[in-house]
């Protein structure tokens, strides 16, 4: 009978390995738990926080300040008068008084159509009015010679009838010969184009020598006002309460401001004009007219501007760095800085804003400090103090 060969029993040496591999990891596994609580219990404890180095921050001063309220808007530089300028009359444009680009001024002489054939109309017409301005005249002697002869019976009545009725008819083609004559003189002054405001002239769009048609749609140049012009910009129907309170208000007309496209560099102030009459359903905007002087051509038709308009000034408002405001969980808030260099966290109700600065309605009061940079893992008790600055930098107030 056969035997079977059983395996050899583990030495005790391979258990204790396995069981010392585990012992170890479970140490280290627990070294790592603690050590990082207590990492986590350090970095939000308030005695830990008191010990460690103060934290570099950057601080304004909170100063009171007639804050003004403005609404801002991308606008269209538009021009109060753009006439193209057309020929009334048919004719051969013979002469052009002007170069591209000209400024010119109410009245000024523009083009020439060749007036020629309209000076022969009128000398026809003015010959035609004396030819029956003449048979008028005869006609009303002959009438009034009948008339004293009527009296004695030396005629019959037929004929003053007639003769009256004659006068009648020479005083109607009189009349229709001035208005040819006065039509005659109308085109020969349509002959002679003038400028119909003051502005500054575009790119001839006719040469001398063509032949212009009244009917034609091509114009011969277009002439825009420049001075003074307009902007129309949009803004959100949820303000019109605003800017019609601002039109009845002492500030009226409200001030009006145009920012280049980049909003660094101011191109003009102006006032606002009007306000429109409807809101356009499609973008739930409402359009804005203002008007600037622009004597050195600082706006430019149909350039695209930021145009603001002040609807309102808050008098004595508490003003501080729009970097100084916080959004948390529970709304806005500031890193308020006391005079021992503790910061406290306080919440805010922000107001409008204004470039750099926001005023606030509630919250903090003139002459706190608040942190407008440094503000990453700053809490309340923190201990904190002043950044260093390059000499390149502006300090913030303090």
């Amino acid at each position: 009978m056969a035997t079977v060969a059983t395996p050899p029993p583990l030495p005790p040496e391979s258990t204790k390995g396995k069981k010392w591999f585990w012992l170890i990891g479970l140490v280290v596994f627990f070294l790592v738990s603690g050590l990082f609580r207590h990492f986590r219990q350090d970095t939000h404890d308030p005695k830990t926080l008191k010990g460690s180095a103060p934290t570099p921050v950057s601080l304004a001063t909170a100063h009171q300040a007639d804050f003004p309220v403005w609404l801002t808007g991308l606008g269209t530089v538009t021009p109060v008068y753009t006439v193209t300028l057309k020929s009334r009359v048919d004719g051969e444009l013979m002469k052009v008084y002007f170069k591209e680009g000209d400024r010119v001024h109410r009245g000024d002489p523009i083009v020439e159509i060749d007036p020629r054939p309209y000076q022969v109309q009128l000398a026809q017409a003015q010959g035609q009015l004396v030819h029956d301005q003449a048979l008028l005249d005869n006609a009303r002697i002959d009438l009034k010679r009948y008339q004293e002869l009527i009296k004695t019976g030396a005629i019959p009545d037929q004929q003053l009838v007639t003769q009256q009725a004659l006068v009648s008819q020479y005083e109607g083609t009189v009349t229709s010969d001035q208005s040819q004559v006065d039509n005659a003189k109308l085109l020969l002054i349509y002959c002679h184009i003038t400028a119909p405001v003051n502005g500054r002239l575009g790119i001839r769009l006719v040469d001398q020598g063509n032949m212009i048609l009244a009917a034609g749609n091509i114009g011969l140049v277009v002439l825009t006002q420049l001075d003074p012009i307009t902007v129309i910009f949009p803004l959100p129907q949820d303000y019109l309460g605003d800017i019609q309170q601002g039109m009845n208000s002492p500030l009226a007309p409200l001030k009006v401001e145009a920012w280049d496209r980049s909003n660094q560099h101011l191109l003009a102030t102006g006032e606002l004009q009007t306000l429109d009459n409807q809101v356009d359903i499609t973008t739930g905007m409402v359009k804005l007219r203002a008007q600037f002087v622009n004597r050195h051509d600082e706006l430019f038709p149909n350039e695209f501007v930021n145009a603001r308009v002040r609807v309102a000034v808050l008098p004595h408002a508490t003003v501080i760095p729009v970097a100084g405001v916080q959004q948390g969980d529970q709304g806005p808030f500031v890193f308020v800085v006391d005079k021992n260099m503790k910061v406290s966290i306080r919440k805010v109700k922000p107001g409008p804003a204004n470039g750099d600065e926001i005023a606030i309605l509630s919250g903090v009061l003139p002459g706190e400090r608040v942190v407008t940079e440094g503000v990453d893992n700053l809490r309340s008790g923190m201990t904190v103090t002043l950044a260093q600055r390059s000499s390149s930098t502006p300090a913030v107030s303090q």
